[in-house]
């Protein structure tokens, strides 16, 4: 009896299909959001004559994310703002959940939910190892601009 118990246990274990690649979202199109950053410095989205070693502002951003392309789950394309029309190329990966991305552009990372299919909450932070020598960190919901 023990062995039957012990031979269908490994039968469905065996027979348990992998997590399917089912489900990976399509990410393409433009994504808007506007919320606020901290940041110490400056750069093309936060303009002024602050240095890291100012006090910090807290800033309106408005982000704009184009995804040009997507394949399984890796997605990429560019970045703007509405105060710097950049076009800084971003990279991203979708996790295995479906709900999870990561990425980098030229400076900083990104840490994404999905939300829903048209809906992004978006956290972005750079340090200041590039020449613009900013620090920012922000959070922003972000939509899907309808077609």
């Amino acid at each position: 009896m023990i062995r039957h118990v012990l031979a269908l246990a490994i039968l469905g274990a065996v027979a348990t299909p992998a997590p399917a690649q089912d489900g990976i979202p399509d990410l393409k199109g433009t994504w808007t959001g506007k919320g606020k950053s901290i940041v110490f410095g400056n750069n093309a989205h936060h303009a002024g004559k602050r240095t890291t070693s100012s006090p910090p502002r807290e800033r309106d951003i408005e982000a704009i994310h184009v995804v040009e392309g997507q394949d399984g789950r890796l997605a990429w394309g560019r970045s703007s703002s509405a105060t710097a029309d950049t076009k800084e190329p971003f990279a991203w990966a979708i996790a295995s959940d479906n709900k999870s991305i990561v990425g980098a552009d030229m400076d900083g990372y990104f840490r994404i939910t999905i939300l829903s299919p048209d809906r992004i909450e978006k956290c972005y932070a750079q340090n200041a190892a590039r020449p613009c020598r900013a620090i920012v960190a922000s959070c922003q919901v972000m939509d899907r601009v309808k077609r």
